[in-house]
């Protein structure tokens, strides 16, 4: 199921930050509810109940530790 999907996801990037894309970061917040929108050179993910919870994914091939751990502590 998508709900399992989503948990399992976000157990793998809790457990390595290293080798994710930008598509699986979108995948996830998508998955917990965020809805992302398209800016010049990043996405921004923003949960329509809590508006202050965003963050930005940029679209690098690979991404940073730093937006991984970023996305999770939104998520969280």
């Amino acid at each position: 199921s998508m709900t399992s999907r989503k948990w399992k996801l976000l157990e793998r990037m809790r457990a390595s930050k290293a080798n994710w894309k930008p598509g699986d970061l979108k995948r996830l917040v998508i998955g917990f509810g965020f809805d992302v929108k398209t800016g010049a050179n990043h996405d921004i993910f923003i949960h329509p109940r809590h508006r202050f919870l965003r963050g930005t994914i940029p679209r690098h091939t690979w991404l940073d530790k730093a937006y991984v751990e970023d996305t999770i502590k939104r998520i969280e």
